[in-house]
């Protein structure tokens, strides 16, 4: 066969039964000793599907009709599940993504990392709907519907899913959708508005309006109009995040964590946990697998804005915060400073620096620590581990927001530098996509 041939689809229907999930969450088939991806195909089903992309190792289909589903299916609540980008998983009962989850960590534990956990920790669940309190919403003018289009980038296509509303955002802006795109489309830049963040703290909403073209008057009194209307405070963004601004005097933007007395102040642009209530499952989590003592001394490296570093801090002797983005590390000494906290300090440091091992010596972080919390980005902390490691720490819980990176680090720690994997288990921080969050426990 051509390559012209093997990178044709075919528009001829076939059936195959679906024997797996992959990571991103699409049914696995394998037709004539060819491994084949089927979107929104369960586990078990037998399905009718036409192939869409010939690929040398495999291809890929596009599920025509569910001929035998399985016990696992329910009904999406979305009515723009199966094009939208945001969501792949709401056609699977929630206990069975929470299995698919442990699974993916499981699997990357075992085949990336050579570990496995003594214990398997009980998975975390709290909000499945509207639980989503931070998003990134693309924008975008089409001509030929006369509006400007406002959601998440459709399923492997580069437009944006016309969304009316979203069942994951948190209120009030699952409802705001169309409102949202009915402003930008009466803008005289409409065609310059790229993108909206949407952040909704515990007190205030906040919109940051992306613009590439200065505003009409016209355009900052819809603006605002829209703000008072829907109570949400507007703020824009002509260049990078240090360009952002509100349009009008805002309340700082906060969430509360309860348990330990502590209110979080932060910006619309900065990191926070997606899941609210998830967060707070999580915080107390780590505080259980932690265990820290009034004499600990505990280093949280990728701190950001303190959401585990001030928890500690009520418990601990003492807590050191590392983040690599320095407002970040601004915004955490402010909240240590605003919640009464003495005995936390946060440093910048560059944290996926190879050279960061021999810099810690001198740095003001140096030291011996009890133990150690790890929370990275989807890359991981493979930099940072040697640093760990000198930390003398006998109890190290890293929080992972990638069980392929998780899973690398777990066998560095292990194999490497001397460390137990005691316990892995997953949190559903995304419910209804195939994103792995999960926590894993290191002892010496």
């Amino acid at each position: 066969m051509n390559a012209r041939a093997r990178g044709r689809p075919s528009a001829q229907p076939e059936t195959a039964k679906i024997t797996d999930l992959s990571h991103e969450g699409r049914g696995v088939a394998h037709v004539d000793g060819k491994t084949v991806f089927i979107d929104d195909a369960l586990p078990g089903e037998l399905v009718e599907w036409r192939r869409i992309k010939r690929g040398r190792n495999f291809d890929e289909g596009q599920l025509l009709r569910v001929i035998e589903p399985s016990p696992d299916r329910v009904e999406p609540r979305c009515i723009h599940f199966g094009m939208c980008g945001g969501c792949v998983l709401q056609h699977l009962a929630v206990d069975q993504q929470l299995q698919f989850k442990q699974k993916q960590l499981m699997d990357s534990l075992t085949r990336i990392g050579k570990v496995t956990p003594r214990d398997i920790l009980p998975p975390l669940q709290a909000s499945t709907w509207n639980y989503r309190r931070r998003a990134r919403l693309a924008a975008r003018w089409v001509p030929k519907k006369h509006r400007t289009v406002v959601g998440f980038r459709e399923r492997s296509t580069p437009y944006i899913t016309d969304l009316r509303r979203c069942e994951v955002l948190q209120p009030p802006m699952d409802q705001l959708l169309v409102p949202l795109s009915e402003l930008v489309t009466a803008l005289s830049i409409r065609n310059r508005v790229p993108q909206i963040e949407v952040a909704v703290a515990d007190n205030a909403v906040a919109l940051v309006v992306r613009v590439l073209e200065p505003l009409t008057e016209s355009d900052t009194e819809l603006l605002r109009g829209f703000g008072r209307e829907h109570s949400v405070q507007m703020f824009l963004q002509p260049g990078g995040y240090e360009t952002v601004a509100p349009m009008d005097e805002a309340a700082p933007l906060e969430y509360r964590l309860p348990a330990f007395d502590l209110t979080l102040q932060f910006l619309p642009t900065d990191f926070v946990q997606v899941n609210g209530p998830l967060n707070l499952q999580m915080i107390d989590r780590a505080m259980t697998l932690l265990a820290p003592a009034a004499n600990d001394r505990v280093l949280d490296l990728f701190c950001g804005l303190g959401n585990f570093s001030l928890p500690l801090a009520r418990r601990a002797g003492q807590v050191i915060g590392v983040e690599g983005e320095a407002g970040l590390v601004e915004r955490a000494r402010a909240n240590a400073a605003r919640n009464g906290l003495t005995n936390v300090q946060f440093h910048t440091a560059n944290l996926a620096d190879e050279s960061i091992a021999m810099a810690q010596f001198t740095a003001p972080w140096a030291g011996r620590f009890d133990k150690v919390l790890l929370d990275p980005p989807r890359a991981g902390a493979k930099e940072v581990l040697p640093v760990v490691a000198k930390s003398g720490a006998d109890t190290v819980l890293y929080i992972s927001c990638h069980p392929g990176s998780l899973a690398r680090d777990a066998g560095i720690l292990v194999h490497e530098h001397g460390y137990k994997l005691q316990a892995a288990g997953v949190m559903d921080m995304f419910p209804h996509t195939a994103h792995v969050e999960s926590a894993a426990l290191f002892t010496k």
